[in-house]
């Protein structure tokens, strides 16, 4: 095995990797896009506007299951899951027996068939009380067995998997690797067919496994080699977490989710029946990916009920706690910090529920969306955090634990800040989703010029791509020289909004624009302008929360009258404060440090400063290697435990499953 695992995986070099990810993304737009059209200077509001709505069966389920959700979330003892860094069995089970791991699987398939929308309420809720728990749900539900498999998967595959997923079997995805993060083209786990095509066997390490620790069903990316028969590739798996073979060698720990399940996984001379392939051999980067387009969506909802939750400390602390002579909130320099929670709040809440609704719906494209909204909220939900703490001075530093041991209320401000500062990582870090996001905003560029500027191909071939480009860009470029946005009437059904959406409107132009000069400035090289691109990007997420928190605002009024001034005045203010933040962004497009912070970075990395390090000591010298692909040689024989189930049967099943386990692998470690 260890033969053909190497001869699988060869230096990989930076071509082979965008062929790879290029591959793997979705290339075809049969449905329509609003985010997609921000980017191409065409503000279509009709596509969002007025707001969908979820439909009334799938809103009396919801609105039932979160009266349900949310009796059983206070009963839950967060300070144990803090304190002991692990979500006690009770909890799983009491979640199973809710349905909370089926909550977007079809009822067919004996889920309660939510849907994003109400998915996304209840993580929102989930993520007010604790982030683990959400982080568990999420990835059992967002990248684990029921998503891929209601995306690719066979009939006969989802009756057989997604009704034990539904009733509490968790699941787990495993793609990462001590050397793959965001580059899958290293990719090194193997699943080599056997001779009569009836099994794999899968051999690979698997790093940060959340819910790897606690699954009984893994979705295993592993590479597929090509022979007679075999396309090969990348490709996904569902694999029973017992399966001999499989072992948890650690119960990794972080900065915060203390109580998720994320583990070292390693995988050896596994036996998989054919029939677990989900999809074709080679189509598993385009199913994760894909899963991702809705399934990012967790992230930003968590992030929505961390903010909900720091608005209300906030209010209630801001006027509790007196400082010279007046309440703290009442003093400009925390006013404009509660200020920047409530509204960043609700547009949080606005792009949340937005994206939600139009992936229930399944008639636009979301995966721009659902992108703009797992980036914007990841980084809006951290400074969110950070300014909890800070208006809450000393207490926001102490834990809950410390401040309840002295009589004071129990606000885990801390405890937030770090729980929430991995969503700049989880399911693509910032950095990445600024070049993901930005690969799709140009996607027209390169649909019409990608040819012209492909320095390998020969004169007479860039001539018909200058065709073919002077055509597109002709029709193009003349509608974004004006618009709606020109017009002082324009949306004025959104009264003082109006002013806010015709702002989007000029500035998607002007930043279609901005897109298209840097196209013709650096042709080829503007991937490589990744701080351009990256202000690219966050110039449209903070357009398409503006029209969100507009539109939201405008169901609300008419849902609400009575809420109407208020929702009006929290989306005014939250599209003059993303007014400033794009303006800044506007100016750094073309003003900035880019090339001077690029050359400095090079020249330390060469070394040329290592004499401003002088003077300290690193006490991580010495302690291992930057990566490693070995299991650390103090691991344990296997902690993977079992959590839902029949409590009276748990813990001699758990002792008897856990020794016959070893037993396996131990066997399949010795035969390999």
């Amino acid at each position: 095995m260890s033969a053909t695992r190497e001869s699988t995986v060869s230096h990989v070099d930076e071509q082979e990797s965008r062929a790879v990810a290029e591959a793997a993304r979705e290339q075809e737009w049969r449905k329509p896009s609003f985010a997609k059209g921000l980017y191409l200077g065409q503000f279509d509001l009709s596509l969002i506007h007025p707001h969908p709505r979820p439909t009334a069966d799938r809103e009396e389920r919801g609105e039932a299951f979160l009266a349900d959700l949310e009796t059983f979330l206070r009963t839950v003892d967060v300070s144990r899951i803090e304190r002991d860094a692990r979500i006690p069995d009770d909890v799983f089970q009491g979640l199973a027996d809710l349905g909370a791991f089926g909550m977007k699987i079809p009822v067919e398939y004996g889920g309660l068939g939510l849907g994003q929308i109400y998915y996304n309420h209840a993580l929102t809720m989930i993520g007010s009380v604790n982030a683990s728990i959400g982080a568990l749900l999420s990835a059992h539900q967002s990248v684990g067995v029921p998503e891929p498999l209601m995306l690719a998967g066979t009939e006969e595959q989802k009756r057989r998997w997604l009704p034990r997923c539904a009733a509490g079997a968790v699941s787990a995805f495993l793609l990462t690797e001590p050397e793959v993060g965001s580059d899958p083209a290293r990719l090194q786990a193997t699943a080599v067919p056997s001779d009569d095509g009836s099994e794999y066997v899968l051999d690979g390490t698997k790093l940060w496994t959340t819910n790897g620790v606690v699954a009984e069903l893994l979705v295993v990316m592993a590479r597929v080699p090509k022979s007679d028969g075999h396309r090969g590739g990348i490709s996904a798996f569902i694999v029973e977490a017992d399966a001999p073979g499989i072992t948890v060698h650690r119960r990794n720990a972080f900065m915060g989710l203390r109580g998720i399940e994320n583990g070292l996984t390693s995988l050896k001379g596994v036996r998989v029946p054919a029939i677990n392939l989900v999809g074709r051999e080679g189509e598993g980067l385009k199913i994760a990916l894909t899963t991702l387009n809705a399934g990012r969506l967790a992230i930003p909802a968590i992030c929505a009920g961390a903010g909900k939750w720091s608005l209300k400390i906030a209010r209630e602390w801001s006027k509790a706690r007196v400082q010279w002579g007046h309440p703290v909130g009442e003093h400009a320099a925390v006013a404009h910090k509660v200020a920047f929670i409530a509204a960043t709040t609700f547009a949080l809440e606005a792009v949340v529920d937005l994206s939600g609704v139009l992936a229930d719906e399944d008639r636009k494209d979301i995966r721009i969306e659902a992108a703009l909204a797992k980036l914007w909220a990841s980084e809006m939900g951290w400074r969110i955090a950070d300014e909890l703490v800070q208006i809450r001075g000393g207490r926001g530093f102490e834990t809950a634990d410390s401040l309840r041991a002295r009589g004071e209320r129990a606000v885990g401000a801390e405890q937030q800040l770090r729980d929430l500062r991995i969503n700049r990582i989880f399911e693509g870090s910032t950095e990445i989703m600024h070049l993901l996001i930005a690969r799709e905003a140009v996607d027209a560029h390169l649909t019409a010029a990608g040819d012209l500027i492909d320095p390998k191909l020969e004169l007479a071939d860039r001539l018909k791509a200058a065709v073919s480009a002077g055509g597109f860009y002709a029709r193009w470029l003349p509608q974004l020289v004006a618009g709606p946005g020109d017009l002082p009437t324009s949306y004025d059904e959104f009264g003082p909004l109006a002013t806010h959406l015709r702002y989007v409107e000029r500035t998607s132009r002007k930043l279609a624009r901005a897109t298209f000069y840097g196209m013709a400035r650096w042709q080829g090289g503007l991937e490589r302008k990744q701080g351009f691109l990256a202000r690219v990007v966050d110039i449209g997420a903070e357009l398409f929360a503006v029209a969100a928190s507009c539109v939201r605002a405008a169901m609300i009024a008419t849902d609400t009258p009575d809420r109407r001034k208020s929702a009006f005045q929290l989306a005014h203010t939250f599209a003059e404060q993303s007014r400033q933040r794009t303006e800044r962004l506007l100016d750094e497009l073309w003003r900035n440090t880019d090339a001077s912070d690029e050359r400095l970075a090079e020249r330390v990395l060469d070394g040329d400063y290592a004499w401003l390090e002088a003077g300290i000591l690193d006490a991580s010298e010495g302690t291992g290697p930057w990566i490693t692909e070995e299991i650390p040689a103090d691991a344990m024989e296997d902690v993977h435990r079992r959590v839902v189930g029949d409590p009276g049967k748990a813990g001699k099943a758990d002792k008897a499953g856990k020794a016959g386990k070893a037993d396996k692998a131990r066997t399949a470690r010795s035969a390999g």
